[in-house]
C-alpha cells in the first residue's frame, strides 16, 4: 500500500520531469528510475555539494566558472573528485542534448558517498555524482519581488563557510517557508552581526543615488551571477561598492534586485512592507537585465549543447 501511495504522490508532483533522463554514478537512466543508496552521506548528513547551471536557447552560460566552483567547494570539505572538469562539462551537455533542452536549469550534485553510518566520512571512498536538467525559460522581466527579513541567520562563516555550495540548505530552506507563511515571494538572511548577507537563494544589490552598492561576501555565497553584474555595471561607467549593508540601506535604497541563476536579475518592489523605489523596475536595473540578457544567449562565456 505504502509502495504504491508514494508512486502516485511522486506522479503527480514530477509529471512529465520523472521521464526525463538523468546521469546517476556512471550512467544515464529515466528519472523514475533513477536510486539513490540509503547509506549515502549526502542523504543521511547533507554531506556534499552542487551547482546549478542555466542553458538559454540551446547554449549553457558560464559552464566552466560553475564547474570550477564545484571544483573549490570539494576542495573545502575535503572531497577529491575523480573526474576532471571537462568530463564534467561533457556529461552535463549530453544530459540536455538527451532531454532535448533547449531553455534550462542543471543541477551538478555531488555527495560524500557512500559509508558506513555515522558522521565520519572515512568510510565513504567513492564520492557519488548526479547530474539533472529540467525545462526553466528565462525569468527576465517578471513581475517585483516583495520580500521579508528573516529571523533565520545566515551560517556564520567561521561555522561554514559561505563559499561553500553546500547540500544542508535548511537555513535557506526554514527561512523560505518563513516567507510563504507569510505571504511573500522570498526572504532576506542577516548575518551574525545583524548585516544582510543574502536572500535565500540569491545576491541582493540597491541603487543609492546613482551608486550600486552590494554586501559583503562574509556571510554570502560569491554568486557567479553576482560577479557577471557587477563587471557589466563598471562597464557601462556605474560605481560599484562592496560593503557591509543593513536594512536600513535597502529601505531608501532606490532601486533593489537580486541576482542568481535561477533567478537571474529579479527587481525587488517591497521589503518589510516598505516600498522600494516606484515598485516598478528602474532604469539602472532595467539596462542591466537588458545586457545581461544579451549576454546569457550570445555572449564569450556560452558554451553550445549540440
Amino acid at each position: 500500500m505504502l509502495d504504491a501511495h508514494f508512486a502516485l504522490q511522486d506522479q503527480k508532483l514530477l509529471g512529465d520531469l520523472s521521464q526525463l533522463e538523468v546521469f546517476v554514478n556512471g550512467s544515464f537512466c529515466r528519472a523514475e528510475d533513477a536510486k539513490i543508496s540509503v547509506w549515502d552521506h549526502g542523504l543521511l548528513y547533507g554531506d556534499g555539494i552542487f551547482e546549478g547551471i542555466r542553458a538559454y536557447q540551446g547554449g549553457v552560460f558560464k559552464l566552466n566558472a560553475h564547474l570550477e566552483r564545484l571544483f573549490e567547494s570539494a576542495k573545502a570539505i575535503g572531497m577529491t573528485l575523480p573526474y576532471s572538469l571537462k568530463e564534467l562539462s561533457e556529461v552535463v551537455l549530453e544530459t540536455l542534448k538527451r532531454n532535448q533542452l533547449q531553455d534550462a536549469h542543471v543541477r551538478v550534485l555531488v555527495t560524500r558517498g557512500i559509508g558506513k553510518p555515522g558522521v565520519s566520512p572515512v568510510s565513504c571512498v567513492q564520492p557519488g555524482l548526479v547530474i539533472m536538467a529540467y525545462p526553466f525559460p528565462p525569468l527576465l522581466g517578471e513581475k517585483p519581488a516583495r520580500l521579508i527579513t528573516s529571523s533565520v541567520q545566515r551560517k556564520a562563516p567561521h561555522s561554514v563557510d559561505a563559499r561553500v555550495k553546500s547540500l544542508n540548505y535548511l537555513d535557506n530552506v526554514l527561512a523560505k517557508l518563513q516567507a510563504i507563511c507569510a505571504g511573500m515571494d522570498d526572504a532576506i538572511m542577516l548575518d551574525s552581526t545583524g548585516c544582510i548577507a543574502e536572500t535565500t537563494g540569491a545576491n541582493i544589490f540597491a541603487v543609492i543615488r546613482g551608486s550600486i552598492h552590494t554586501p559583503t561576501l562574509t556571510a554570502a555565497l560569491p554568486g557567479i551571477t553576482r560577479y557577471t553584474v557587477i563587471q557589466l555595471a563598471k562597464e557601462e561607467g556605474y560605481s560599484v561598492t562592496e560593503r557591509p549593508m543593513t536594512l536600513g540601506d535597502l529601505y531608501v535604497a532606490d532601486e533593489v534586485f537580486l541576482t542568481g541563476t535561477a533567478t537571474e536579475i529579479a527587481v525587488v518592489g517591497e521589503i518589510d512592507g516598505r516600498k522600494i523605489g516606484e515598485e516598478k523596475t528602474g532604469p539602472v536595473t532595467s539596462k542591466l537585465i537588458r545586457i545581461y540578457q544579451d549576454l546569457v544567449i550570445s555572449g564569450p562565456d556560452v558554451t553550445r549543447i549540440v
